[in-house]
């Protein structure tokens, strides 16, 4: 599954986004809530969009790529199935992102695809976020769905990517869960692979 993202989203494109959606950013925010990496990975720092106490506004955290495991042995918790789950109770956030990638092939380096979202400037994904713990600072994890056509000949799970004119949607859970936790339909992503594997 997504276990990696790319995070180049420009800070006036971001704001453009949340203008035309009607969605508030707080006045202390800055392009320095969004800093740009090339590969976001697991245990990972990287900003997350969450909705604040003031009606249609969204602020941006950082968060740890990774949710603490309920088992004594478990790995962070990264990607999270959606199905038949109901998160009215649950803290909802949007990861945004200029691209997530996935692996193919069984030996290493795996062969690496980018998917981006056609006609827009980035992406988002539906995620959940859980308050710090302990010594874990708070943390995220990116829903999952079944795989939509662009994303099935190459993976069978894929996470869940959200339109923008949804995201508000997902924050305040304005519209039912599932018809927001599902595939896009088909050319609604671009892939291109970036990185042959070794196999």
């Amino acid at each position: 599954m997504c276990n990696a993202y790319e995070q180049h989203v420009k800070w006036v494109e971001y704001c453009r986004m949340m203008q035309a959606l009607e969605l508030g950013i707080p006045t202390q925010q800055s392009d320095l809530d969004l800093p740009e990496h090339d590969d976001i990975r697991i245990n990972q720092m990287g900003p997350v969009m969450r909705a604040t106490a003031n009606d249609r506004e969204v602020e941006l955290e950082r968060m740890n790529f990774g949710l603490p495991s309920n088992r004594p042995e478990g790995g962070p918790v990264f990607n999270f199935r959606s199905e038949g789950r109901d998160f009215s109770n649950t803290h909802r956030c949007l990861v945004p992102a200029s691209a997530f990638f996935e692996f193919t092939g069984t030996k290493y380096p795996k062969t690496k695809h980018r998917f981006t979202l056609n006609g827009a400037p980035f992406l988002a994904v539906a995620g959940i976020w859980r308050e710090a713990q302990g010594n874990h600072p708070a943390s995220f994890a990116m829903l999952t769905t079944d795989p939509g056509p662009d994303v099935k000949p190459i993976h069978d799970r894929q996470i869940v990517v959200l339109r923008p004119e949804d995201w508000a949607a997902w924050l305040w859970l304005t519209k039912p869960e599932a018809e927001l936790l599902r595939p896009l339909e088909q050319v609604s992503l671009s892939v291109e692979t970036v990185r042959k594997g070794a196999d």
